[in-house]
């Protein structure tokens, strides 16, 4: 393409805020010309410097080679810069494409970040010229906005999904080609789409020759007996007996797994004089990059890590993203006055403005660092006490941009840490129980969600990240009027499922489910708990179950609900602190799932009736082997029920599990070749992550879980406090019918 005539009217209409008293703002322009718009926005700002983003939107003709000019007319200076090549002569700063961005079609953008240096004032530049031409227009007014928060929870009005395509965003994923060595051959297993639930096959080739002798119409997978190991596929899809594109070579797991090579952070010592090192912890996944491949983002836990009952200084944590060849994209530090531990950074990786880009959400405060090295409030500001915690000082919610771990907007934390005492206690246990998800709030576009509290107030806030800006949608408090019952309610995690089956996701919140407008749906009253499943347990019942464990002594230790008014179905009698819970179909000798718990003898149906052994572990489930049975995941190994005990199908090698006692890999889940799960541990020494998939065919055919949505949320959700495994809306099992079509479409 070539460059065409600019129309550019461009005039800037700007706000301003600064940091002050411990609030951050933003400082934006926008300017906006018949044939364009650009975005300048000061995303966050301290003593002496700041961080900006730009965005340079076409709306008129291709363009092929773009540069922005500004002048700025305090004296700042432009310091580092990402995606874009920067020179600045005296006041008069020049932005380039680099190669990667050169072209911007009609409707498209162009995205750029810098850092900057500033003393006295920091104003927003006046004026901007493109490629030459000065910008004097006025900017657009039909811009979606997300309503500002009102008391009352609302809804924002349903956006029209694309013409002929399904309601639901979703990922535009690759093949995920993988190959396994089994035996003497490879078992070399893809995915199969959400939108390709019919009349798609697919032909195997290794190297240039085809394997298969006619298209593959079955399961997702092809087991290349006598294959020599390390041998090159690729799949084609077959589309109305027309072969498609050849996707990427297949990832090699010449060992039964992939090793990701890690840059372990350099260990440190506390202000007391303790010494401390680093070791991977919980990871998450996402689209990083829009290439449909996904990268791995990784918690590093320090070794004086601590539960929120526990005082003492902990190190920093970091947060990083890999290639799954590991290379590491950027590295977030979130400073000293974040604390480390299982309760207090629950991150989450999801494309929530639909660009085909997932972002990477987190609570910030000052001193922490971007993955470009932009910094968030005063790095000089230390809020810990004598005892480690942190209950002073200003807290932030950040979304970063995924690709480059550079700030994309920050707010206000929300639910605010307010007066300590008010959430149980008065020495920092109970204020800092932190919880996160990512709902389908419209049943459209994916919210984030960040929580506080579970043992009495519980206090949930909806997000929404549209346009470069985090806008809250609604805030849930149990100390609102209307809202009591969901007090004390909460779990150490939370799972995200459309419980009343109207196209939108609610949060289930342990024993209280807030219905997708921020308003609570019901509360059973069974209290606190340790873990929770919620899915299509019984599939002979309409809609979702919930399986639950409790704490209380007073309450049931363990009970079996309908998901959507709350009622309980069955439950067992009250043992005291109930800690573990499992529901899953694990044995095809009774329909449905199959649930047990820690206190409780035995082996219930679904009718809570006791069918047989108990398993040896309480824990992580996966889809292993070739039926649609799930398998029992505990520690570094797999393991498959039977009545009369397990039969190991895997050891993780080299490996350690993460969270001490809780035993949990850094991520479970569908994010390579089939419908079955991956595995991820880390290796012994924290210098790779090692995923596993199975070396075992199956001849059913799923399409990937991770288009389904509320698989696809537990995936993110999956790192939160006390991890747990995912479920899908539908039943996967014994005797299971054909899955139902997602009604999704591709970003």
């Amino acid at each position: 393409m070539h460059p065409s005539r600019h129309r550019l009217i461009l005039l800037a209409a700007t706000t301003a805020a600064t940091v002050v008293a411990g609030t951050l703002g933003t400082v934006v322009a926008s300017a906006a010309a018949v044939g364009c718009r650009v975005d300048y926005q000061i995303t966050n700002q301290w003593q002496g410097g700041f961080g900006a983003n730009v965005t340079v939107t076409n709306l008129g003709d291709p363009v092929n080679g773009w540069a922005v000019t500004w002048s700025y007319a305090a004296g700042q200076q432009v310091t580092q810069a990402w995606n874009t090549a920067v020179t600045q002569s005296g006041a008069q700063v020049t932005a380039r494409n680099v190669d990667h961005n050169v072209a911007i079609a009609t409707n498209g953008s162009a995205s750029f970040g810098f850092n900057g240096s500033w003393t006295g004032s920091n104003p927003v530049p006046s004026s901007f010229a493109l490629n030459g031409t000065t910008c004097t227009g006025a900017p657009p007014t039909e811009e979606p906005t997300t309503p500002p928060p009102t008391e009352e929870p609302t809804t924002p009005p349903p956006t029209t999904p694309p013409p002929s395509a399904g309601v639901v965003q979703m990922e535009d994923l690759d093949r995920g080609l993988v190959s396994v060595r089994s035996g003497s051959g490879n078992l070399v297993s893809w995915r199969l789409l959400g939108t390709e639930t019919s009349g798609v096959a697919f032909n195997l080739y290794r190297g240039s020759t085809r394997v298969n002798a006619s298209p593959i119409t079955g399961a997702t997978n092809y087991l290349d007996s006598g294959a020599a190991a390390g041998s090159a596929y690729t799949v084609r899809a077959v589309v109305g007996g027309a072969e498609q594109a050849a996707s990427a070579p297949a990832l090699q797991f010449g060992a039964g797994y992939l090793d990701v090579p890690l840059q372990v952070p350099p260990g440190g010592s506390t202000p007391s004089g303790e010494s401390y090192s680093y070791s991977a912890s919980d990871a998450s996944v996402g689209d990083l990059n829009g290439d449909g491949t996904y990268e791995i983002v990784l918690k590093w836990e320090p070794s004086n890590a601590k539960d929120n009952s526990q005082s003492g200084y902990t190190g920093n944590v970091y947060v990083d993203a890999y290639t799954l060849a590991g290379t590491r994209l950027w590295r977030i530090d979130l400073g000293r006055n974040i604390r480390a531990g299982a309760h207090y950074t629950q991150f989450q990786v999801y494309d929530y403005d639909g660009d085909g880009r997932a972002e990477v959400a987190m609570k910030t405060a000052d001193g922490t660092r971007s993955g470009t090295g932009q910094l968030i409030g005063s790095s000089s500001a230390d809020y810990r006490n004598s005892s480690g915690y942190v209950l002073s000082g200003p807290e932030y919610l950040t979304m970063f941009n995924g690709q480059t771990g550079a700030i994309a907007s920050t707010v206000n934390y929300d639910p605010p840490r307010g007066t300590v005492s008010s959430w149980g206690d008065s020495y920092g246990n109970r204020v800092d129980r932190f919880l996160a998800g990512t709902a389908y709030l419209d049943g459209q576009r994916p919210s984030l969600i960040m929580a506080r509290g579970y043992y009495t107030r519980a206090v949930i806030a909806a997000w929404d990240f549209r346009d470069g800006t985090l806008r809250k949608r609604w805030t849930f408090d149990s100390n609102s009027s209307g809202n009591g019952a969901a007090a004390g309610q909460g779990n150490h995690q939370i799972s995200v499922a459309d419980v009343d089956a109207d196209g939108r996701q609610e949060i289930v919140y342990g024993a209280a489910t807030i219905d997708d407008n921020g308003r609570l749906l019901h509360s059973t009253g069974n209290g606190h708990g340790d873990a929770m499943h919620v899915g299509d347990l019984d599939p002979g019942r309409t809609g979702l179950e919930v399986f639950k464990v409790d704490e209380d002594g007073s309450k049931p230790s363990s009970y079996f609900a309908d998901a959507r008014t709350g009622q309980v179905l069955w439950s067992t009698p009250a043992s005291g602190d109930n800690g573990r819970g499992v529901s899953a179909d694990i044995w095809a000798g009774s329909p449905g799932a199959e649930s047990w718990s820690s206190a409780v003898a035995g082996l219930a149906n679904t009718r809570g009736q006791n069918v047989g052994r108990k398993p040896s572990s309480a824990n992580f489930l996966a889809w292993w082997d070739g039926d649609p049975v799930r398998e029992l995941l505990d520690g570094t190994k797999i393991d498959k029920y039977g009545t009369g005990g397990e039969t190991r199908l895997l050891d993780g090698s080299g490996v350690a599990s993460n969270n001490g006692t809780k035993s949990t890999p850094a991520l479970s889940g569908d994010i390579l070749g089939d419908w079955r799960e991956e595995v991820i541990w880390r290796t012994t020494d924290s210098r790779a992550l090692r995923i596993y998939s199975t070396p075992t065919p199956t001849s059913t055919r799923i399409y990937t879980l991770m288009h389904d949505p509320q698989y696809r949320v537990a995936i993110a959700w999956q790192n939160t406090a006390y991890n747990q495994p995912p479920h899908p809306g539908f039943f996967i099992g014994n005797g299971m019918g054909t899955p139902p079509t997602p009604d999704i479409h591709l970003r």
